[in-house]
């Protein structure tokens, strides 16, 4: 199973298993989505959502995927380690990882408490690290794996009112980059996808004239669909993509070059 040269990885998609955190409404359901169209086994993680993570579970075997829901408080890494156990009773050990789970925060910085900035840390790079961190060695050992997080373009730029979740998101981008050197030679890649302004439920803070307002700011004039990136996030997963590594790929309609 080791790549080398022009040597791939050969596994059926049948066989490939995805496990998809936060993946009960948004970008994380899109993603989950679009694996299942591929055919491939789909892990749906969630924290508290019961119910909208059996819907996307539901349209996901939609399309013939095998399908599993598991949930776990992505801080606590006793509770990452029982999903793990749950996943290898199953018989379903992740070959791709989409670090996908996160929280967003608005607000001053002045105005951020304590307990706010660790809770913010710990469910955006905490979590993303200590998911990881368990199922990478799984990766190690078969010598093939995904690991994709998803970042955002304000751990590129920054935002304004924004700081505490724009260093979260800076914070995902450099453990991308420096992973991916650490695994590069055990054929796992790392990547990021770090998304512009999407319409999802984050941003249903902002009412009719705000959304306008920031739509003529993009250059593409709109928001991304999270279908849009989703294909992204499927196209870096693929076998082919192995030479891509340690990179920060942000689909943002040229907002932010």
């Amino acid at each position: 199973m080791t790549i080398t040269g022009e040597e791939r990885f050969e596994k059926a998609l049948s066989d490939t298993t995805v496990l998809v955190t936060g993946a009960s409404r948004g970008i994380g359901a899109a993603i989950a989505e679009r694996f299942a169209l591929a055919g491939m086994n789909v892990i749906i993680h969630y924290g508290f959502s019961h119910e909208a993570a059996n819907d996307v579970a539901r349209r996901c075997m939609q399309h013939g995927a095998k399908v599993l829901t598991v949930a776990a408080d992505l801080k606590d890494k006793q509770q990452i380690i029982r999903m793990y156990e749950k996943l290898e009773s199953h018989g379903l050990m992740p070959d791709i990882l989409i670090n996908n789970a996160g929280i967003s925060h608005y607000g001053m910085l002045a105005d951020v408490s304590e307990e706010q900035w660790d809770e913010v840390m710990a469910v955006n790079l905490k979590g993303a690290f200590l998911c990881t961190q368990v199922f990478m060695p799984h990766m190690i050992s078969q010598r093939y794996g995904r690991i994709i997080n998803i970042s955002s373009v304000w751990g590129i730029s920054g935002a304004s009112c924004e700081v505490l979740y724009s260093t979260t998101k800076g914070g995902i981008n450099a453990f991308t980059k420096a992973l991916a050197k650490e695994l590069a030679r055990s054929g796992v890649t790392v990547n990021a996808v770090a998304p512009g302004a999407v319409d999802t439920q984050m941003l249903e803070h902002l009412d009719a004239e705000e959304k306008r307002m920031l739509e003529d700011e993009i250059p593409a004039g709109r928001l991304a669909t999270p279908d849009e990136i989703s294909s992204l996030v499927y196209f870096l997963a693929l076998p082919e993509s192995g030479y891509i590594n340690g990179q920060v790929i942000s689909p943002n309609g040229g907002w932010i070059t």
